[in-house]
């Protein structure tokens, strides 16, 4: 068996960029996947009818094609056949009814932020739209420098607070550290007199993991707007699988052993120092492992003497709400009654702060909601490639569902039984119902459907437990200085040569392969590893 500098576990987006990158350092690199395919939570598939791609769970690549992973890849990814569709005019938007007289209220967000800013109806609104891009832009070195730190570092976390302190931002630090730490109703109301910002994008916080009465909405509301301005919705030209296929390229390309069907069942120490790990197909010996796994799995399961504080603080790490894929194959592409939606590729069906803060409390008490916050992704619009001529794909995600439901806040459906396939239906008619109030008549065009439940996601990939796809609740207790747990903040972990990456890790969910990229570039810089790679490689006499 080859020699390996380093053994990454899972296949996540996470484990990806930092395979890629190692390899591309010339370090000599097995990753490990327990499944059949690369990919995690990344994957297309005809899940319905022949001809129609469905991105089966993660679909927009906003946040990896504005990270330092794609800075370090892209070129070599797009080498490899890697596309995007994207779009220069509407990006999202999200519609509701008005609690009072039923009338619809729609707002679509542009790549252009002053044409977004225009449609907002108090004047003053229209300013404090722009003049909130324009502080996050004025503080992006210290936010986005905190995203892709190491918050326990004082030398990093030193560079930051100077580069604020050069670029003339210490005075306004304290006013926008307290704005970043409101929860995203609280902000918006600090901000706005209308209803616009709040309905358009307090929904997003839902794809951070956070809901919108959650600490450090404030910041994530508008890092989630100016991403969306800067770089729109990309999606991957013909299904996230190609996506997928070209860092599958990148890896052999640069002699990465791939091991997929094995299932890593222990990660092995020796003095304190990391030797290697024990899969179902024998043991791969490495100085250095990268472990893309849940806290839980790492501290109660991979290591046989964890360390106590850890371990106990593993036990007692909190997952977030389930979420739940609903696909469908339509004879043709929604007719929204505001046909300005039918060019937009994703939509919300919220009002905002009210309705999705409801739909949260109601998933967090076991319940199903009465009026869920639902995900409506047009990935046709962007990339007609995914259906039939005339025909199209709709990609549902729902973001506030219990694991184990306890009730139907409705009082309509029986929960008894857990997530049957009889309630995974009937929980779609309930979506389709409330898609139905703003575009009628989509129901009778729906030719086949696919459901994945929380439980499905769960059985399918062990990091999302109890069907969280977060990596557990990004509340700021256990988020950025604190994730997942004080007791292992930081990717480095105290056994020597073991990395903790992915999700759970700072800086948190979404598809920036940013702690990936951080440890990847942390272990390039790192003395003694390069020395023991040095002594490792044969001579060329």
């Amino acid at each position: 068996m080859d020699s390996t500098d380093v053994v990454i576990i899972g296949s996540g987006i996470n484990s990806l960029v930092a395979a890629a990158e190692l390899a591309l350092d010339g370090k000599r690199v097995c990753l490990i996947e327990r499944s059949e395919r690369l990919g995690g939570f990344i994957h297309s598939s005809e899940r319905t009818l022949p001809g129609f791609i469905h991105d089966t769970f993660s679909s927009w690549h906003p946040l990896f094609v504005s990270g330092g992973a794609y800075g370090k890849l892209g070129k070599e990814l797009h080498a490899r056949g890697l596309e995007y569709c994207n779009t220069s005019g509407p990006v999202t938007a999200s519609v509701a009814a008005e609690p009072a007289s039923g009338a619809h209220r729609v707002v679509i967000a542009h790549r252009d932020s002053s044409e977004t800013a225009r449609a907002f109806k108090e004047p003053g609104d229209q300013q404090a739209y722009l003049a909130m891009l324009d502080d996050l832009g004025r503080n992006s070195g210290t936010i986005f420098g905190a995203f892709g730190a190491e918050l326990r570092s004082f030398r990093e976390v030193a560079k930051i607070a100077f580069g604020a302190v050069r670029r003339g931002r210490w005075a306004g630090t304290e006013a926008f550290v307290r704005d970043s730490v409101m929860s995203g109703r609280n902000y918006v109301r600090s901000r706005f007199d209308g209803w616009e910002a709040d309905q358009l994008w307090s929904p997003w916080l839902l794809h951070a993991g956070l809901g919108p009465d959650q600490a450090t909405g404030g910041v994530m509301l508008p890092v989630m707007a100016m991403t969306m301005h800067g770089f729109g919705l990309p999606v991957v030209k013909g299904g996230a699988s190609r996506f997928i296929a070209a860092f599958e390229s990148l890896l052999k390309d640069n002699g990465v052993r791939v091991l997929l069907g094995t299932e890593v069942e222990e990660v092995l120490v020796g003095s304190g120092s990391v030797t290697g790990v024990r899969t179902s197909q024998g043991v791969v010996p490495a100085g250095t492992v990268l472990a893309n796994v849940s806290p839980q799995a790492l501290y109660t399961r991979l290591l046989s003497q964890p360390p106590s504080g850890p371990a106990g603080a593993a036990a007692r790490y909190q997952n977030g709400r389930g979420a739940m894929q609903i696909h469908l194959a339509l004879d043709r592409p929604v007719e929204w009654l505001d046909p300005r939606l039918n060019q937009v590729p994703l939509i919300h069906l919220s009002n905002g702060s009210d309705s999705t803060g409801i739909a949260c409390a109601h998933a967090e008490a076991g319940l199903l909601p009465i009026e869920p916050t639902v995900v409506v992704g047009q990935q046709c619009v962007l990339d007609p490639s995914r259906a039939p001529q005339g025909k199209a794909t709709l990609w549902l995600q729902l973001q506030e569902v219990p694991f184990s439901p306890v009730g139907d806040a409705a009082g309509e459906l029986s929960v008894e039984e857990g997530w049957t396939e009889e309630l995974k239906q009937a929980y779609m008619q309930r979506i389709l119902a409330r898609l139905e109030q703003f575009a009628p008549g989509t129901r009778a065009t729906v030719l086949a459907w696919d459901i994945i439940a929380p439980t499905d996601l769960a059985a399918g990939n062990p990091n999302a437990v109890n069907g969280d796809p977060y990596g557990g609740s990004a509340e700021l207790f256990q988020n950025l200085l604190w994730r997942p747990f004080p007791e292992a903040a930081g990717h480095q972990t105290a056994v020597k040569g073991l990395w903790h990456i992915g999700a759970s890790t700072h800086p948190g969910p979404g598809l920036s392969g940013g702690s990936g990229h951080l440890v990847a570039q942390k272990l390039a810089e790192t003395p003694r590893f390069s020395r023991i790679q040095a002594a490792l490689k044969p001579s060329k006499r």
